[in-house]
Order: C-alpha cells, then sequence, then structure tokens
C-alpha cells in the first residue's frame, strides 16, 4: 500500500487536491488514472480511502470514498535526544524511531554539545517520510529545540529517566519500564551529559538508567530505549 500523508484532511473532508509535487508523483511515476485509488493518512488515526477523479500532473484530485479510525497505542514515549555532531546520524534515529513506535521527540542542547542549531524543517520530513513508509496513522510530534536547563522547567506525567555513561549507581532501563505507561528519557550527545546536569536531573526526579554494558552513541542509545519501550507493550 502506497500511503500519503496530509494533516489537511478531516473525518468531514469530501474530496482532496494534491500538491503539484505529490500530483506529478502520482500520474506519472506511480501512474494512477481516474477510477483509481489512493490511501492518505493525517497523522492523527486517520486513513481515508480516495478515489481519483481528476488526473492531472499538475493537479490531482480525489474523493474520499471511506474512512477508518485507529485508536493510538496506551502509552506515551518523549524522547528528549541532543543533537549529534553529524545531521544524518540524528535523521536516521528520526527515521528509526518512528519506524519503532515514538510519540514525542525534543532536540536538547546540552553542555557538551557540539551542534546547538537543529534544522527543524528538514526533520519533518524525515519524519514524514517514516511514517508513509512504515504505513503508520500517527505523525510524532516534534518539538522546538530546547536547551536541557529549560527542558527540566516543564511539567512531567509519568517515569522519568535520564541515560549517562558515568560510573554511577544506576539500574536497568527494561528492568524498570513498565506497560501502559507514559515515560519521559533522556539521551546526551556525544561527550555525555555533564555532571551538573546529571546532578539537575536527578534532582528534578529523573532517574538515572543504563542501556547495556557497552557504551553506545547518542543515536544508538536512543533507538535501543526506543525499541525496549516498544518491546514491553508488545
Amino acid at each position: 500500500m502506497q500511503l500519503f500523508y496530509n494533516p489537511d484532511i478531516t473525518d468531514s473532508t469530501a474530496e482532496f487536491t494534491f500538491n503539484k509535487d505529490e500530483s506529478r508523483h502520482i500520474v506519472k511515476v506511480l501512474r494512477k488514472n481516474i477510477g483509481d485509488r489512493l490511501y492518505i493518512t493525517n497523522g492523527n488515526g486517520w486513513l481515508f480511502t480516495a478515489e481519483i477523479f481528476v488526473s492531472n500532473i499538475n493537479k490531482c484530485v480525489a474523493k474520499i470514498i471511506s474512512k477508518t479510525f485507529k485508536e493510538k497505542h496506551n502509552y506515551n514515549l518523549h524522547l528528549a535526544v541532543a543533537p549529534t555532531k553529524m545531521n544524518d546520524r540524528y535523521e536516521w534515529f528520526l527515521e528509526k524511531a518512528t519506524e519503532i513506535g515514538i510519540d514525542s521527540i525534543t532536540p536538547i542542547i546540552c553542555d557538551h554539545s557540539e551542534r546547538k542549531v537543529v534544522k527543524i524543517d528538514r526533520f519533518e520530513r524525515i519524519l514524514q517520510s517514516a511514517v508513509k513508509q512504515s504505513l503508520q496513522y500517527y505523525m510524532p510530534k516534534l518539538n522546538q529545540a530546547i536547551t536541557f536547563s529549560e527542558f527540566l522547567k516543564q511539567n512531567f506525567n509519568g517515569d522519568l529517566f535520564i541515560a549517562h555513561c558515568e560510573e554511577t549507581n544506576k539500574k536497568s532501563l527494561k528492568s524498570l519500564l513498565k506497560p501502559s505507561t507514559n515515560i519521559t528519557i533522556l539521551i546526551g550527545p556525544e561527550g555525555d551529559f555533564s555532571n551538573k546536569e546529571i546532578e539537575a536531573a536527578i534532582k528534578n526526579k529523573f532517574i538515572p538508567v543504563t542501556l547495556g554494558e557497552t557504551r553506545l552513541r547518542t543515536e544508538t542509545a536512543a533507538i535501543v530505549a526506543c525499541h525496549s519501550v516498544a518491546f514491553i507493550n508488545e
């Protein structure tokens, strides 16, 4: 199934016009014509089945013929992950986390962060592509980048964890995870969190955890955390 994404479609939409790029892709690349069916999600749980009635490379129009709503999974995973030095590694994390299942992502700028500016627009495109590729009906929320200290000022609910590499008393994340729970996990930059940041997180009720016996890259640690939560909720 080829899945399209558009956040503007609602459960009351009767027909929909694709933009020029998507129209060209549908008509010229996929070779769809009048009467053919397309599948669209708005990223809010809806899957729409649409039938083309205008097949033009500049303007493809389809009418909605059916719709299905899928309930969201019964947990909420928020990963706050420091941007990596190389953008492509963070983009890889975004893609794979979306495929596995994640609800919210916040890039956090830390004391040891080498990259302090992120391109949210490009990250959004990565998420959209991953949602379509993995046939999912919920779009993860990508928050604006924020400093670590500002992030800690938010109101949190559920279980809170910080994964770091310091040789301190830590428990295994997998041993602490509970199904059907809201979870926030902090993942630091290549240089790890500073001692000051770790202390601040613990003061704000984040539990220090380990993700395994080996030292992981930022993006690998984020994926391990993401998969651990998905696995415990299967």
